[in-house]
């Protein structure tokens, strides 16, 4: 029997939580126990009834920790006022959660040194084995169509086309940077409120699918094959191209009313897609919502975790969008930690199983007997992809 232990997220403004009881009635059967500490899915809008009705055993922090053989996380684990949540994790024991490990290399060192394996939400491969793993996509989905209605919300104007006996309005016209899950989901959304919607990405397949979702995809010519990963993430593209694409950008963001900037190439600090100069020629009463903001922002303006008027122009740079909608972000992501879980320990044998020959596994793992695989701040032993 494999003990899985979902503690309650300390990050702040954090609401998600990484198992919801529809998750744990599926897990016993399958052999797992799973303890939850009180109160862990409240925010988010699942009470502890619910989980003892599930199957789960509800108990404190300290013996959630003491006793789970896998902690499964939505956020990293943070600093407290008078520790580490990384100190509670016991060696040998397996955390599985997004670890934001680009800007947290220390903390993968950390988790290494206390013989911690590590499997990383953000390192799950995008191969069709995996879909079902794939939390990146399920949490581009909620904040692409958040933007919109955080966006709709702020503009002082309608989305749709109105005729009224007042006279006809006319259409919010809508521009999307980056045409990735969370473009795209902004996108559907910006249309079905009725937008006139144009979108731009470096990426070739972006154009069809931009295309599929009735909105106008601008800019063919900066589309290049070479911009797109074997992952299907864009690349950062040459400085040359990055001239050209502002220069597209700028003619573009000056007639919308929202722009929706969604571009991040991983690993890295967000591309400025926005300068100051681009924002201070829009309307006044434009909106921008920045997608990229825990990366540094697309937008040159950009202040994340706040919004900023420049010039009439409101730039939103939120940092925590997922979260203002934990029932479902719940819902979708612990269903992807449901795949992770029955995928590490599959069958009935009660075990866990680390298959380094498996992409999924090998690919997803970033610390493991004690030594880094992928992320912290030192090289990677070669033989490490091998193990």
């Amino acid at each position: 029997m494999v003990r899985v232990g979902v503690p309650r997220e300390t990050a702040p403004g954090e609401t998600r939580v990484a198992l919801i009881p529809e998750t744990v009635a599926k897990l016993v059967p399958l052999g797992f126990e799973v303890l939850v500490e009180t109160g862990a899915g409240a925010a988010s809008g699942f009470e502890d009834a619910a989980y003892t009705s599930a199957g789960a055993t509800l108990t404190d922090v300290r013996d959630l920790y003491a006793r789970a053989e896998v902690i499964a996380k939505v956020r990293e684990p943070m600093a407290m006022p008078a520790s580490h949540e990384a100190d509670l994790l016991r060696s040998g024991v397996v955390l599985v959660s997004f670890l934001n490990p680009g800007r947290n290399p220390e903390l993968i060192d950390r988790l290494a040194a206390k013989g911690v394996t590590t499997f990383v939400m953000e390192f799950v491969p995008r191969i069709t084995r995996a879909q079902k793993m794939d939390a990146l996509s399920s949490m581009s989905t909620v904040a692409g169509y958040k933007a919109v209605l955080l966006a709709a919300n702020t503009l002082p104007r309608f989305f749709p086309l109105l005729m009224t006996a007042a006279g006809t309005i006319a259409p919010a016209r809508v521009f999307v940077l980056g045409a990735g899950v969370a473009g795209l989901q902004a996108i559907a959304t910006a249309r079905r409120l009725g937008a006139v919607v144009e979108a731009f990405d470096v990426r070739p397949a972006a154009r069809d699918d931009v295309k599929s979702l009735g909105a106008v995809f601008v800019g063919d010519e900066l589309v290049s094959a070479g911009a797109e990963d074997k992952g299907g993430y864009a690349r950062e593209v040459a400085a040359d191209q990055q001239v050209k694409i502002r220069e597209l950008t700028h003619k573009h963001v000056k007639t919308s009313d929202i722009v929706i900037t969604t571009a991040n190439v991983p690993g890295k600090r967000a591309p400025v897609l926005v300068t100051a100069a681009m924002v201070r020629d829009m309307k006044k009463g434009s909106v921008i919502v920045d997608l990229a903001a825990e990366s540094g922002g697309n937008c040159e303006l950009s202040q994340p975790g706040h919004a900023v008027v420049d010039g009439g122009v409101t730039i939103l740079a939120p940092l925590d969008i997922v979260s203002q909608l934990p029932y479902h972000a719940s819902m979708m992501y612990s269903r992807n930690m449901f795949a992770v879980l029955t995928h590490l320990a599959p069958g009935k044998e009660g075990r866990l199983v680390f298959d380094m020959s498996d992409e999924i596994t090998r690919e997803s793992c970033a610390t493991h007997e004690g030594r880094v695989r992928k992320g912290g701040t030192a090289p990677v032993p070669a033989s490490a992809g091998a193990a």
